[in-house]
Formats: C-alpha cells, sequence, structure tokens
C-alpha cells in the first residue's frame, strides 16, 4: 500500500494505483511533496483557484481557463517550491503531479502603440 498524505498533514492508506478524489497540489508544493494521483486537482492561477479533472495542461489552456484571452497577449509562469520561477510556453505541457508544482501566475504582454 501506498501513503499519501492528506491536507492536514495525515497519512491516507491507499491501494497502489488507486486515484484519491481531489488533491490541492499547493498543499503538496509547500511541503515539497509529489503530489498523487488524483480524479480532480485543485490549481491556483494568480489568486484564484480552479479545479480541473486533467493531470497536465498546456500554457495555453491555463492561461484560457483563468479567462486570459487571447492567450497570446499573456505570459504564464509557475512558482515553484522554494520560490523559484518558470516561464511556460503556450504550448508547454505541464504536469500537475511533479514535485515543486505550487502555483501559476499571469501577466500581460507590453502592448506598444503602431
Amino acid at each position: 500500500m501506498d501513503r499519501n498524505e492528506d491536507e492536514r498533514g495525515g497519512a491516507i492508506p491507499t491501494e497502489e494505483g488507486a486515484l484519491l478524489e481531489e488533491v490541492e497540489i499547493e498543499e503538496y508544493a509547500k511541503k515539497n511533496h509529489r503530489p498523487p494521483r488524483a480524479k480532480r486537482y485543485v490549481i491556483r492561477i494568480d489568486k484564484v483557484k480552479f479545479t480541473v479533472h486533467v493531470s497536465h495542461m498546456t500554457g495555453r489552456e491555463l492561461l484560457k481557463l483563468a479567462g486570459k484571452t487571447p492567450p497570446e497577449n499573456y505570459s504564464i509562469s509557475q512558482k515553484l517550491h522554494g520560490g523559484h520561477v518558470k516561464p511556460i510556453g503556450l504550448d508547454q505541457d505541464v504536469d500537475f503531479t511533479c514535485q515543486g508544482v505550487e502555483r501559476f501566475m499571469t501577466l500581460p504582454l507590453d502592448q506598444t502603440e503602431g
């Protein structure tokens, strides 16, 4: 049996390969733990939490989820455990089950007058 932690840090016994119902990735990243596999993942983009039913998304999909459209007008980056920030390309895949992925931040790209 694998042992996973719940949000309070307590152990949840699960059968190997079993999916948890929902995992908040930020809680695992703060503890520097790899999130377990789940049916749903709670991710934070800027200050808003979103629940998604997939374990990975592209930068473009994350921006659309956050209402940042068109995505080409925004940049997105992921904040990792320890404060590191890593830019995400529009077509780059982000895996929510990787250790250290804490949250996502967006910025509008500079608009120049033409």
